[in-house]
């Protein structure tokens, strides 16, 4: 497989194995392979990103949203 997508077989492995992400570069190769699309896998990175970050840190969870007044008044500028 790393042949087919002219990467080192170390790349694949990093991303097979979680250890590396799929690159716009990446997700273009992938997407000539198996006939997909780039953005495809290049969604699939980022939803598996955002469920990562949403499932390994908390610290997000204590940002308070902002008041729609706030958001409001602040747009006339």
């Amino acid at each position: 497989m790393s042949a087919i997508l002219g990467v080192s077989r170390k790349t694949l492995s990093k991303i097979i194995n979680e250890r590396g992400s799929i690159t716009p570069d990446m997700a273009l190769r992938l997407s000539r392979a198996f006939d997909t699309t780039a953005d495809l896998w290049m969604n699939l990175q980022k939803n598996y990103d955002l469920w990562l970050a949403e499932h390994t840190s908390k610290e997000w969870q204590a940002v308070k949203p902002i008041s729609q007044e706030l958001i409001h008044s602040h747009s006339n500028y």
